[in-house]
């Protein structure tokens, strides 16, 4: 299986022209086939073969592109295929060809959004402290921990607080899962656990813990008000004084984002790595590349297929639920579990978890948001309600019309 690893990086002062031209000739490219698309999508027209060399080849013998020779044509041919791919993912999505998600149409670029280029094998070379680049020379990288296999690509990015980061592709080698075991209905936590989801507690184990809910936008709420408040007091033919503003506001969305991923990224691992019981285990990066970690048992997360879209409509609670990042959670959980030979299993949205008592299985009616334990009318027992949500969210994998097997 495949993985990305990113690094920062740290360009000389001499190489952040070579770089910003890299960026823009990229986006140049990308833009100008993206128009020749359009055109021919809009007159009804056949694809045109050649539209490599028109952005490419031929555009540099021009006055007005002949500066696409300045940079390496690696990145440029890269960005056409990008394109390509992008643009046959959005009508094979459309005629219901490609699965997953619906992906929307391909835009233009913008040269204040986040910047990217690729370089593939023969435009790049890795070393113990940089990261060689055609055309741009040695570019200091802090690696934090070493790559596991030879990348087939690096991603050079610079995201819009003006910070440059290094994305290696790698194949890296997936353990062989051990045999899963069902629980029991009288031990809900068997070798598994289930996740509830929600906004004054973040997630909701079915062992009873209660992971707390950060809210890191919601502190941070007050600078990026002010923030943004200063920018648009800027005058708009005050370049350097709007840049420097749009700049510091940047930078709080992003330190909010690195702290909401460094979160769910700590939570999931903790997840995904435990073994019955949840018990933390540290697994050394030398063992896991050379195979020689197993995993104590499969564990089993069930976690609630939750409609996050919709539910950010609501307008009194779509900040808490974007702040959250329940969608981002759930996605690192997936790829993670397939990483460490897990099963997770995505309950039916309408499977009313919140209504049913986890030890009869019997459901006692409609109960109201507000109301947060509750006897069960059958078996007498009394039930938080998070708890007991999540504990039949991991019990309802059992049954195969309700739940889909990642």
């Amino acid at each position: 299986m495949k993985a990305r690893y990113n690094y920062r990086i740290y360009p000389k002062p001499s190489q952040i022209e070579p770089l910003a031209k890299a960026f823009g000739c990229a986006r140049v490219v990308w833009n100008d086939a993206l128009w020749l698309y359009q055109k021919a999508n809009k007159e009804g027209l056949p694809m045109p073969f050649d539209v490599d060399k028109q952005v490419i080849t031929q555009a540099k013998k021009t006055p007005d592109r002949a500066w696409l020779s300045e940079v390496s044509n690696i990145v440029l041919q890269q960005s056409f295929r990008d394109l390509q791919t992008a643009w046959k993912n959005y009508f094979c999505s459309l005629k219901g060809k490609r699965k997953g998600k619906r992906v929307g149409k391909p835009k233009f670029k913008k040269k204040s959004s986040r910047q990217a280029i690729r370089f593939r094998k023969g435009g790049f070379k890795l070393h113990s402290e940089s990261v060689k680049l055609a055309k741009i020379g040695h570019v200091p990288m802090v690696v934090s921990r070493p790559l596991p296999s030879s990348p087939s690509s690096v991603t050079i990015i610079k995201d819009c607080s003006g910070r440059y980061f290094a994305s290696f592709v790698v194949e890296i080698p997936q353990p062989i899962p051990p045999p899963s075991v069902p629980p029991n209905r009288g031990d809900a936590e068997g070798r598994g656990v289930g996740i509830d989801l929600g906004l004054t507690h973040f997630a909701i184990l079915s062992n009873g813990e209660k992971v707390e809910n950060p809210r890191l936008h919601k502190k941070m709420l007050y600078s990026i008000k002010k923030a943004n408040r200063k920018l648009a007091k800027a005058k708009r033919d005050s370049k350097k004084r709007r840049e420097r503003r749009k700049r510091k506001l940047a930078k709080l969305h992003a330190k909010v984002k690195d702290q909401r991923t460094d979160f769910l990224h700590k939570l999931t691992t903790r997840l995904v790595r435990a073994g019955r019981g949840l018990e933390n285990k540290v697994i050394k990066f030398e063992q896991h590349n050379q195979g020689l970690f197993k995993p104590p048992s499969r564990q089993t997360l069930a976690v609630e297929d939750l409609n996050v879209a919709g539910l950010i409509k609501n307008r009194k609670l779509s900040r808490a639920i974007s702040d959250a990042g329940w969608a981002k959670f759930k996605t690192l959980l997936a790829a993670k579990c397939d990483k460490y030979g897990r099963d997770l299993i995505i309950v039916d949205r309408w499977y009313p978890s919140s209504q049913i008592c986890s030890c009869c299985g019997k459901s006692g009616g409609r109960k109201e948001l507000d109301v947060r334990e509750w006897t069960c009318l059958y078996c007498n027992k009394v039930h938080d309600r998070d708890i007991n949500a999540a504990s039949n969210l991991l019990l309802k994998y059992k049954d195969a019309l309700w739940a889909i097997r990642v």
